[in-house]
Order: structure tokens, then sequence, then C-alpha cells
């Protein structure tokens, strides 16, 4: 895979981000992120979208350098969001001349970031609505709240690009050797999951175009074996579990809790589970823990009563699956209390709320440590819980 190539008349002009620590300050990003830029050549010159306001010195020089000279007609921005529009000022400063391409909503939230003044600048597009550059001819689809209202789509017919905004991203920059679907599953489901339905929707739309490339707004340029990005976007916005497995994800306050998930582990790898995950949700990343609860077909939430409630860790992991929309898995709870065990019924009140789960039978009820009584509850719901 060559990460940046896309055509001899389209130019790949992003930035690594190898400084900032938390992406939209809460992600661990410990190999980095792009931030993906675009200019097409043609009889007219259009650049698709700008870059994160951390990477624009080096953005206006690898723009310079593309350009060679030659000033830009348009500004195409996909979406608002500062990692990617955070230079549209600039960018509208430097290049007078050049008109900027959006739709409604994106010059009604244009101004709540720049004061900039573009009515006699700007391009309003809707679905179909296309763009001629010559022998390039942008066709633009609207992709609301994937993952923002104002988003769009832009597909170049000439050499069957899809520019696709957020869609197909990840985490990590393009010089970091690593998986694609680790990081971009963890992208997707922390910051685009929530809109399963909406993403369905646009690959049912791309679905009708004959794309060879796809350009996203964050991650390797994709031209190789497209179906597997597909499938894999296909999976997880329609919330299908990725592979049989089971996710246990635990917090412990003395280590009771801890011992009993791992437990559990060991339980369900005796009766031949091939694959068992497991989360400390206070020390282990969130957004990995969520991703590995989306991937697999079942999980197991341990979780010590807490000022009569949730131990705070496990809430705030509840609390993420709720609003990603988080369903249509198989869920087992472990309860640990000294008194009045109550994590439980918490639980099962967050799980209640979501689609299509289905509650094991057998709930663990550990009372201060494992007993002979909660050790065989264990044991019976690694039965219920096993691949046999």
């Amino acid at each position: 895979m060559n990460k940046t190539y896309i055509s001899e008349s389209i130019k790949y002009i992003g930035v690594d981000d190898r400084e900032t620590d938390l992406f939209e300050g809460q992600y661990i990003i410990p190999n980095g992120v792009s931030y993906n830029s675009y200019v097409i050549f043609d009889e007219k010159i259009a650049v698709v979208d700008t870059v994160d306001k951390i990477a624009a010195d080096k953005w206006v020089e690898n723009l310079e350098k593309a350009l060679n000279g030659k000033a830009p007609d348009y500004l195409v921005i996909s979406h608002m969001e500062p990692d990617h529009a955070s230079n549209v000022k600039l960018f509208a400063e430097k290049y007078p001349h050049a008109k900027l391409v959006g739709n409604a909503k994106t010059f009604a939230y244009m101004p709540q970031f720049f004061n900039l003044n573009v009515d006699d600048r700007k391009v309003v597009v809707k679905e179909g609505d296309t763009l001629e550059l010559g022998q390039h001819t942008l066709t633009f689809i609207m992709a609301p709240m994937v993952h923002w209202p104002e988003v769009m789509v832009a597909y170049d017919s000439k050499d069957k690009v899809l520019f696709s905004a957020d869609g197909f991203g990840k985490f990590g920059a393009l010089d970091a050797d690593e998986d694609w679907a680790c990081e971009a599953r963890r992208y997707y489901f922390n910051i685009v999951g929530k809109y399963g339905a909406q993403v369905q929707a646009l690959l049912k739309k791309a679905a009708k175009l004959d794309i060879q490339t796809i350009c996203p707004l964050h991650g390797p340029i994709l031209n190789e074996n497209l179906g597997y990005y597909i499938d894999k976007y296909d999976i997880w916005s329609s919330y299908r579990p990725e592979d049989k497995g089971i996710m246990i994800a635990y917090g412990s306050m003395h280590g009771n809790t801890k011992q009993a998930a791992l437990e559990l582990k060991t339980l369900l790898e005796e009766k031949g589970a091939q694959k068992v995950a497991v989360a400390d949700l206070t020390r282990d990343d969130m957004a990995e823990a969520i991703e590995d609860a989306f991937r697999y077909d079942r999980l197991v939430v341990a979780c010590p009563t807490y000022d009569g409630t949730l131990f705070p860790a496990v809430e705030d992991f509840l609390y993420h699956l709720k609003i990603k929309n988080y369903q249509s898995r198989k869920v087992a709870l472990i309860e640990n209390g000294t008194w009045a065990p109550m994590a439980g019924k918490k639980m099962k009140e967050y799980f209640e709320g979501m689609k299509n789960i289905t509650l094991c039978d057998t709930v663990v009820t550990v009372k201060s440590t494992l007993n002979e009584t909660s050790a065989e509850q264990l044991k019976a719901l690694a039965d219920e819980l096993s691949d046999n």
C-alpha cells in the first residue's frame, strides 16, 4: 500500500501529527494521527480540505510546493470540525480569488469558527450537485451525521476516487507501521460509532459508484482490496459482531472482582473459547475497551458496588457503550458487594436500555471474596457463555 499516492493529477498534501497526545482531547494516540488534504489539478484546481491548526505551517509548505506557483480555484470543505477546517480562513485570505465549496450547513457553521465573510465566494452544493474542473468532475453526496450534520463526501468520476471525509479514517500517523483494522476500529467506534444508521445510508450510496481509491481525512489512501475495508465498515455500522469471542471488562477495588474476572477467563479457555479479551477499566485505555466490546459477540462486565451504585470506571464504560449505541450482543454480569450488592441491578438497568441485548440468566454475586457458592456461579456462567 502506497499510503499517499492517488493519481497523476491528484496529490496528497496532508501532514502527520506526532505532537498531540489526545485526539479530541480524550483519545490516546501513541502513534499520532494524520490530517489529510488533497489537490486536484485540472483546468481548474481544487484543494480538498485543510488540516488541524497544529499542522498549519507544514500544510502551507506542502500546498505551495504542490501548486508550484499556480493559484487554486476552489477549496472543497467536506467537514467543518477543527482538525480538518482550522485553516479555512488562512486559505481564504492567502488565495482571495478562490471559491469555497460546501453545503448550506457548512456555511451556517463557518461563522462560529471564523470572522470571515465569504458571501461572494461561496459555492453551495446539495445532494448530487457537481463541480466541473475540466476532465475531473466532483459529485457531492451528503453524509449528515457521519459524524457531524454538515459532512459531505465527493466522488471524482475520472480517477474513480471517493473523498470520504472521516469515513474509513484511522488513528496513527502515516509513517506508523501498524495494522489498519485495529486503529481504524478504535477510531470508528469511538468517533463515529453512534451513527451506524447514517453510515449504512452512505454505504448504500457509495455502492452505486465505481470506486477504485478511497481518500479519507485520517489514515492511509486505500487503493487495494477495497472490499476488505468496505466490509469492515458494513459490519461495524450495522452493529454486527466482527469476531466470535468474549470480552471481559472489570473494575476492582481490592483485587477480588479482578480475581473473579480472571477465574472466569480461565474457565472459558478450559472450555475451548478461542478468544477471551480482558480489560482493566481503571488502567487500560477506555477507547480500546469500547473497541473490543463492539468487536466480539459476548461481553462480561464485572463490577464492585461503590457507594450503593457502580464503581466509577465501570459506570464510565457503560456510559460510553450506551452513547455509542451498543447493541445486539450477549451480556453477562458479575457483581461484588460486602453488605448490599447493587452493581448487578445497576448494570442491568444500563443494558435493558440498549437494543437487542440478551442478558445471561446466570448473575454471579461475589460477597467480598470468591467462595464456594460464587465459584459455582462462575462455572455456570462459563457454561452459558461457552462457544460450544
